[in-house]
């Protein structure tokens, strides 16, 4: 259950998210959006694990290098939410992103890429993708 809660946040955050840095991006530009969010939330992390924080960057070396590209990744992700809501909308961009997301996690988890537990790919899970992309499709239709 606390799985789905805080899978129902990320969501959220993640919709508004993109909305507000497109906000800002309208004011200051793109890339200069994404500084100043990733600043801010730098700042916010830092506190947050001087406060709640009960690992160790002491282990930081035993890491394998690839993963730290996640802070690329969110960069990245940070630009392209902020132009892809600009230029779709927020529903109809964050809707292919969803779909996008699931099939990139879908190839993870039938691969056990990156270290993931395996997890046997079913059938209804392409029927499932098929009919999100449906959905999208008359989503945008219009009327």
């Amino acid at each position: 259950m606390i799985g789905i809660l805080f899978s129902i946040l990320a969501g959220i955050f993640i919709s508004l998210q993109g909305v507000f840095n497109t906000r800002v991006s309208d004011k200051i530009g793109f890339l200069e959006t994404t500084t100043v969010v990733h600043g801010v939330g730098f700042i916010f992390a830092l506190i947050i694990t001087l406060i709640y924080g009960s690992g160790s960057f002491s282990k930081i070396g035993e890491i394998n290098k690839i993963y730290l590209l996640g802070g690329v990744f969110g960069v990245i992700i940070v630009f392209s939410v902020a132009k892809g809501i600009s230029i779709l909308g927020a529903s109809f961009s964050i809707a292919i992103m969803l779909v996008i997301q699931l099939i990139i996690a879908t190839t993870i988890d039938t691969f056990g890429l990156f270290g993931s537990p395996q997890i046997k790919f079913e059938y209804t899970k392409l029927v499932g993708l098929f009919f999100m992309i449906i959905g999208i499709i008359i989503f945008k239709l219009k009327g």
